[in-house]
């Protein structure tokens, strides 16, 4: 047969497409970060769920940890800023007696002391040290980056890592049960040290804080050793678990609904104190203009005084957050279209 009376290749034929979820508005949304995830792969199932690539989250979280995760789409990625400084509220399971190479669960066990003799009121000197303005070394394994570097990639390529302590402020650090480690059989999958002890604590801690260095710490203080085995975020400044939704309850969206967000000027009311604009405030603001100073609402403490403030106009919408700089009020971002 001569070729060119073959019939003609085709392409393999692609399946289609599905349908393509609508975008979501521009706003927050509190995720409740399962174990197990990294804060990256939560974004990347937010964007497919979102319908857009234009998502950010404020403040990462440990694989081990759980719990409130700040997400930003569209424009609100702007605010993560703010938000990632933010104090924070965790709940944590503390566990006396061992050692590791990473200061959580998930590191190797470096070594083991007999903390059974521990008692609660033994714990309330080096607590109150750790309380306060304090000075912390940050754990080896943490995502600073030292030479360009994440400190946790030098420790995995061999590396010894010593960072400079640096300082935090822990405004609440308290002590709720402590207890005989493995007592509840759904908390270790391997055997515990008959010696340790496991301690559950709340701690209130400003940005940049790590609640394993703390377990640490308060081990070493106590001459037994520590690690933390347990971490759930409660609160991220004025977004809480009571806001929050799983990844579970999001996947499961109508495909054909845009999801539903915290919208940006609602947001703002839970990051910033608030000014309300006049219709020519609102306008000038839109334009980047000026606006006369004037005192915002009452801080709170999750949007305390010193920061931007959030311009809301009289239709409730996010104009911008400005900052008072003498006579006047200068726009800091512009969220109107002018």
């Amino acid at each position: 047969m001569n070729p060119s009376d073959a019939a003609p290749r085709t392409a393999r034929q692609r399946p289609a497409p599905g349908p393509r979820r609508p975008t979501a508005p521009d706003g927050l949304v509190v995720v409740d970060k399962p174990a197990g995830m990294t804060s990256h792969d939560v974004v990347a199932r937010m964007r497919r769920i979102a319908g857009t690539r234009k998502v950010g989250h404020a403040g990462t979280l440990d694989p081990m940890a759980t719990g409130v995760l700040v997400v930003g789409i569209g424009r609100a990625t702007r605010l993560l800023t703010y938000v990632v400084g933010a104090d924070k509220e965790y709940r944590a399971t503390v566990r006396l007696g061992v050692t590791t190479t990473t200061d959580d669960a998930e590191g190797e066990t470096l070594a083991v002391a007999d903390a059974s003799a521990v008692t609660r009121a033994d714990l309330a000197g080096p607590v109150a040290g750790l309380t306060g303005r304090i000075e912390q070394v940050p754990s080896s394994v943490s995502a600073i980056k030292v030479d360009g570097q994440r400190a946790y990639a030098r420790v995995r390529a061999g590396e010894d890592v010593a960072l400079a302590a640096r300082p935090v402020t822990v405004s609440r650090f308290d002590v709720h049960e402590v207890r005989r480690a493995g007592e509840r059989a759904a908390e270790d999958d391997e055997p515990v040290p008959a010696g340790a002890l496991d301690v559950d604590v709340t701690v209130v801690c400003s940005s940049g804080t790590y609640v394993r260095a703390l377990a640490r710490d308060l081990g070493a203080a106590l001459g037994v050793g520590g690690h933390l085995t347990a971490l759930r975020r409660t609160r991220v400044g004025g977004y809480d678990l009571a806001g929050a939704r799983t990844l579970d309850e999001l996947l499961a969206w109508p495909e054909d609904v845009p999801l539903d967000v915290l919208a940006l000027a609602d947001a703002a009311r839970a990051t910033f104190p608030v000014r309300e604009l006049t219709a020519p405030e609102a306008a000038a603001l839109s334009y980047g203009k000026r606006i006369v100073a004037q005192p915002a609402e009452e801080p709170t403490d999750a949007a305390p005084a010193g920061g931007p403030v959030a311009g809301i106009s009289p239709e409730g919408t996010l104009v911008a957050l400005l900052e008072n700089r003498g006579e006047h009020a200068a726009p800091v971002l512009v969220f109107a279209p002018a």
